[in-house]
C-alpha cells in the first residue's frame, strides 16, 4: 500500500473519530483546555505531537500541489505545535484563555470535512 494512501486513511479516520467523540461530549473540549494548564499534561501532549509530526514528515514529505500536500502539512503542523507547546508553554496556555468553545467546534467541523475528503481519496467513494 502506498504510504500516501495509508496516511490518508489514518488521518481521515482519526479526524472523523475525534469529531464524533467531541460532538457527543462537548464538555471534553473544556476538559482538554483545563488539562493543558497542567504542565505535566502539557509536556506529554507536546511530546506526542512532536513524535507524530516527525513520523509523518519522515514517512511523507511530499510537496506536490495535490491532496498529498494536505498530509504533509498535517505532519508539519503537528511538529510545530508540539515544539511550541514544549518550548513556550506559558504563552500557549495564555492563548487558550482567549479561545471560545464555539470557535473550536467550527474548527472541528472543518477537520471533519477534511477527514471525509481524505477518506474519499483513500477509498475512492466518490470519484473526483
Amino acid at each position: 500500500m502506498d504510504i500516501s494512501i495509508f496516511l490518508a486513511k489514518f488521518w481521515g479516520w482519526y479526524l472523523i473519530v475525534f469529531f464524533v467523540i467531541l460532538s457527543f461530549n462537548p464538555k471534553r473540549i473544556k476538559q482538554v483546555f483545563n488539562d493543558l494548564r497542567d504542565e505535566k499534561f502539557l509536556i506529554i501532549a507536546s511530546f506526542v505531537a512532536i513524535i507524530i509530526g516527525l513520523i509523518n514528515i519522515l514517512l511523507h514529505n511530499v510537496w506536490e500541489a495535490n491532496w498529498k500536500l494536505i498530509i504533509t502539512l498535517i505532519g508539519w503542523i503537528a511538529l510545530f505545535k508540539g515544539l511550541a507547546l514544549f518550548t513556550f508553554p506559558r504563552p500557549t496556555v495564555k492563548r487558550l484563555n482567549y479561545i471560545n468553545v464555539k470557535f473550536v467546534q467550527v474548527i472541528y467541523m472543518l477537520l471533519f470535512l477534511l477527514g471525509v475528503f481524505l477518506l474519499n481519496i483513500a477509498y475512492i467513494i466518490v470519484p473526483y
